[in-house]
């Protein structure tokens, strides 16, 4: 009776065998092979379609042209470019003007929006009404819109070199873009960046030195001041211990342009400006949304510890307000990188407009289209990395 009982007993207590079709967890993996297998015949297909037709009409593919000669030049270049150098060549040309464009676009973008942000909250009713005209107006006007605008003000409204405005000393403006002094290549501009990276460098480590220390001690450096005599004062003394160099490179009109300085074209200040100031309205408004997303009562618990307005801000304010900002922010980020495509509509040799002129003269559409889709992919998954990391650094921890 007891062996009867005990194997009753077990009997109950073993698991059910269920069909696997029955079993929920199990039917979910056969679905998502069955998927995978439907995705794989299908980029099969396509891709074995697309070799075939290609085979018929004699085009070659693969990426072998990037290191045939390109016979196109190219007006903007951060690297030496000519005519005679190779596809391959030009595409990371123009690559690294879009990345100019996007990064020099982020930083100003940043600062504009974030005084916008602030200025829009301003108690002074001119100043927020203000912000809130000009977020109004320029997130309503189409970006493409506004590249043709600012496009048009330099060809249509600014004199020909010759009849150049001259503001003061050394500056040009005419529809040749803004030209500028600078100074002349000496090995002191060297040590001077070698100094401003060593001084930015020792500023991180001092921070969280004097942060530890006063979470410590309860006392406070004044963090600010130093880093700024420190970013300031070493490529200063650099520059005093090298010479000083002040000779300067000033631009010069030479038959129909100017020779010498810097020289900002028309079409990359037209996108640099239509960029900025269309994204700089919606960071405006992440800022706006994230400082009030920290309660009053915040504020005014850190009023009455007797903490300074900049102390309110930076201590109490904004430690709780990016946890908000973040998030969209990469998103207006990754927008701006992804409207510079737009360069191509004014002229400005991006990545977009080399690689279409690529296209051309080679007929090499898919590879160039990859390669168009794989650059982009690249800086969106580096800007949203980035921007992941630094989320996680600053978030708040709950203890």
């Amino acid at each position: 009776m007891v062996a009867d009982e005990n194997a009753i007993q077990a009997h109950a207590s073993a698991p059910e065998k269920v069909p696997f079709w029955l079993d929920p967890k199990k039917r979910a993996i056969v679905y998502q092979i069955g998927v995978l297998c439907m995705f794989g015949l299908l980029a099969y297909y396509l891709i074995s379609n697309t070799l075939n037709n290609l085979e018929k009409q004699a085009i070659a593919t693969g990426f072998g042209f990037l290191n045939k000669e390109s016979s196109f030049e190219i007006g903007e270049t951060l690297i030496p470019y000519s005519a005679a150098n190779t596809y391959g060549r030009a595409l990371v040309v123009g690559a690294l003007n879009t990345l100019k464009v996007a990064f020099i676009g982020i930083v100003i973008t940043l600062i504009l929006g974030a005084i916008l942000g602030v200025a829009r909250l301003s108690g002074n009713w001119l100043v927020s009404k203000i912000a809130a005209i000009y977020i109004e107006v320029m997130q309503d006007i189409p970006v493409l819109l506004q590249l043709f605008f600012w496009y048009a003000i330099f060809y249509e409204t600014l004199p020909s070199p010759r009849q150049a405005l001259n503001p003061f000393y050394g500056l040009f403006l005419c529809n040749r873009g803004i030209i500028f002094a600078a100074p002349e290549s000496h090995p002191a501009h060297k040590f001077m960046l070698l100094a401003f990276i060593l001084a930015c460098i020792g500023v991180y480590f001092f921070r969280r030195w004097a942060k530890k220390r006063q979470d410590a001690t309860g006392k406070a450096l004044p963090v600010f001041r130093m880093s700024i005599s420190a970013i300031i004062g070493l490529p200063l003394i650099a520059w005093l211990v090298y010479g000083a160099p002040t000779t300067m490179d000033v631009p010069t009109l030479t038959g129909f342009n100017f020779k010498g300085g810097i020289t900002l074209s028309p079409e990359f200040i037209a996108l640099l400006l239509g960029l900025v100031l269309y994204t700089a309205a919606f960071v405006a408004e992440v800022v706006r949304a994230g400082i009030q997303s920290v309660s009053k009562g915040q504020r005014e618990a850190a009023m009455s510890i007797a903490l300074r307005p900049t102390q309110v801000l930076n201590l109490v304010i904004l430690p709780q307000a990016l946890r908000v900002i973040i998030p969209p922010l990469t998103s207006q980020m990754l927008n701006l990188t992804k409207n510079s495509s737009l360069a191509v509509a004014i002229g400005f040799p991006d990545f977009v407009s080399v690689a279409n002129t690529t296209i051309n003269q080679t007929g090499q559409s898919i590879e160039g289209v990859a390669l168009i889709m794989a650059v982009y992919l690249i800086f969106s998954l580096s800007t949203s990395a980035f921007m992941n990391w630094y989320n996680k650094k600053v978030k708040l921890v709950e203890r």
